[in-house]
């Protein structure tokens, strides 16, 4: 591998350290910005980005397969950029939603980098490299969560959103400057009408999915969101199924990438939950006689920091894995050991040792589980049709977190106990949100089984 690759492979990890900063990062200071905005409605602050990230995702994979991979991951750089400087000078919600909403197209950023690297390595190589430009970043996210701490705690949570803003600006001109703008296109046109309904359909379920644990489920807004999201998702389907050139073609959506995106929806819900999960296990002591707690046994800071080293150590070793035995092979193990892992939290919830071990465990299935999805996506579109195939992996990944995240926050919240006037989870709903998060990663284990024998037969 030469200098020019290697320095194409730092760009793209440190573009992908944008959508942390723009995604996860104000989960450090969310408090401050309740405080702050004077409300308790926390999905609006957090959630809005990863929602509104589903929405810009089919509309800029496809616009790369249009005009250009490099050109829409800077303009992709630049509307997070532009929506942090938003959140960091809002004066109220009505310009920080605005604000976050446009962050969320950083989530972009993920599936282009793939697309790059596919299109500049050759096939065994760029599995490798997609390991490292999706999993490469995280080591920099748990440095940079003490950062961003203490700099919040100076400075005013608005910080956070100048360094985001700052970042994303500066990868914006090293991307047009470092990396090579890929040659392949697709003919055709963007279905903006499309995009309109389909990004309207996916808003309005998942926003009731969001939302309606804190306003209500029966609530007017939550329904009414709900009833928009099913209606444009049905006109989109029928509209879509007659267009020559839709920004989606459903047609296209059987076989091995149908099954692949069923995979990814299963298996990246069961984590997320999971990683969902950790602090809250890890904020409870055994002490307070629960039946579960891990306070008071040791360093939790470890169990926090252990998923991000795995992640680290997960995503290259898939590429090199699947440059041997193949994408869906190795898409086949990852889940299978994210099942694993995640049984083994009944063990974890109450002894350090085992949640270490499970939560490194876990990262590595994140990582793996990123990077094969990614490449096995890859394996079934052509060179002209990366970007959007790429970018159907990232939507099902975003939808995936967000439902199973509140499955388990609702179960957690239908199963609390009431302790020295104190609303508190109980064992039986942690263990029951283990058991929910197990069941679904291990149908995605069998639903990867049957794609990697499906693939091989095809083979």
């Amino acid at each position: 591998m030469n200098g020019r690759l290697i320095g194409l492979l730092t760009v793209l990890v440190l573009v992908n350290f944008v959508v942390d900063s723009a995604i996860t990062a104000p989960l450090v200071v969310l408090p401050e910005m309740l405080d702050h905005f004077g409300t308790d409605q926390a999905a609006w602050l957090n959630a809005t980005a990863m929602l509104a990230g589903v929405m810009w995702a089919p509309l800029l994979g496809k616009s790369a397969d249009l005009h250009g991979r490099r050109k829409v991951l800077v303009l992709t750089l630049l509307l997070s950029c532009a929506g942090a400087l938003l959140c960091a000078v809002a004066p109220g919600l009505w310009l920080f939603v605005p604000g976050r909403m446009l962050q969320g197209a950083s989530l972009a950023a993920i599936f282009l980098s793939v697309a790059i690297v596919r299109g500049a390595f050759p096939s065994r190589t760029a599995m490798i490299a997609v390991g490292v430009v999706t999993s490469g970043s995280a080591v920099l996210n748990i440095a940079s969560r003490f950062l961003i701490e203490d700099l919040a705690s100076k400075y005013g949570f608005q910080v956070l959103f100048l360094v985001s803003a700052s970042v994303a600006v500066v990868m914006a001109g090293c991307v047009h400057r470092f990396v090579p703008e890929s040659p392949a296109r697709t003919p055709g046109r963007i279905d903006f009408g499309g995009a309109l309904l389909l990004g309207a359909g996916l808003g309005g379920v998942l926003g009731y999915i969001s939302l309606g644990s804190d306003f209500g489920w029966l609530a007017v807004g939550p329904l009414a969101l709900l009833a928009v999201g099913v209606t444009a998702s049905a006109r989109w389907f029928l509209v879509s199924s007659r267009k020559p050139d839709p920004l989606i073609d459903i047609r296209d959506l059987r076989g091995p990438l149908a099954l692949l995106l069923l995979v990814v929806f299963l298996a990246s819900g069961s984590y997320q939950s999971m990683l969902q999960l950790i602090p809250l296990i890890g904020d409870v002591s055994a002490d307070q006689r629960l039946g579960y707690g891990l306070a008071d046994q040791g360093s939790v800071a470890l169990l926090l920091a252990a998923p991000g080293l795995g992640v680290t150590l997960g995503g290259p070793t898939a590429g090199w894995l699947a440059g041997r035995v193949g994408p869906a092979r190795t898409l086949a193990a990852a889940v299978v050991l994210g099942t694993a892992v995640t049984l083994g939290m009944f063990l974890g919830v109450s002894r350090l040792p085992a949640a270490l071990c499970c939560a490194f465990l876990l990262g590595a299935t994140v990582g793996a589980l990123g990077t094969s999805g990614f490449n096995m996506a890859g394996s079934l579109a052509p060179p002209e049709r990366q970007g959007i195939v790429s970018s159907l992996v990232m939507v099902m990944v975003s939808i995936g977190s967000v439902a199973l995240n509140f499955v388990g926050a609702a179960v957690l919240a239908s199963t609390s106990v009431a302790v020295d006037g104190e609303t508190v989870n109980s064992a039986t709903g942690v263990l029951a949100y283990i058991g929910i998060a197990s069941g679904t990663f291990a149908l995605a284990a069998v639903l990867a089984v049957l794609l990697a024998r499906d693939t091989k037969v095809r083979n």
